[in-house]
């Protein structure tokens, strides 16, 4: 599992330095998502992963299945990937390549869960104080999760803000049990 990690890795790094390089970001950004959705298509996926099946044939049923939607460029690395038997990692690249592309502009992806459904201005409000705590974009996801029984929690990466009532509880539980009130 790390060595396919690794190797997603290092081709959505690779797409990322040719992006760069040519100030192709964004398409390769679209190509990559668009080229994972349509390899990851039942029938499709099942034709590029056999080995029993040629190579020159399953290139071209990835050619059939792209393209003229995504560049030459994005299109070589789908065949190259054929090629190397790594094809079911394109999923992790276009990901792999979408951390990259969100750091590159300054995108921070923050994941917010409440015990109930947010109205427009608490999102707005929480939003606003995330963005400026990051200073960089943010985008969000939204979730409930009715056993905080109040309040939200954040996670920016790593981190994690607990402005939960369960939360809360249990640090006050900790230190009634360590003897610390």
């Amino acid at each position: 599992m790390a060595a396919s990690r690794s190797s997603a890795r290092r081709y959505a790094e690779a797409a990322f330095e040719i992006a760069q390089a040519d100030g192709t970001l964004d398409a390769w950004l679209r190509d990559l998502n668009f080229a994972a959705d349509a390899v990851g298509q039942p029938g499709v996926e099942r034709l590029l992963r056999n080995p029993a099946v040629a190579v020159a044939v399953r290139v071209q049923a990835a050619d059939a299945a792209l393209g003229t939607r995504v560049s030459d460029k994005a299109l070589n690395l789908v065949r190259l990937m054929i090629r190397r038997r790594r094809i079911e990692l394109l999923q992790q690249v276009a990901h792999r390549y979408d951390e990259l592309y969100e750091r590159q502009k300054g995108i921070v992806r923050a994941t917010i869960t409440s015990a109930a459904p947010l109205d427009d201005a608490e999102l707005k409000a929480i939003q606003a104080r995330l963005s400026q705590m990051t200073g960089g974009t943010l985008r969000t996801d939204v979730s409930v999760d009715p056993s905080l029984l109040g309040g939200v929690i954040v996670r920016i990466g790593d981190r994690m803000i607990d402005g939960s009532v369960r939360g809360r509880l249990e640090r006050l539980r900790n230190r009634i049990a360590a003897g610390t009130i």
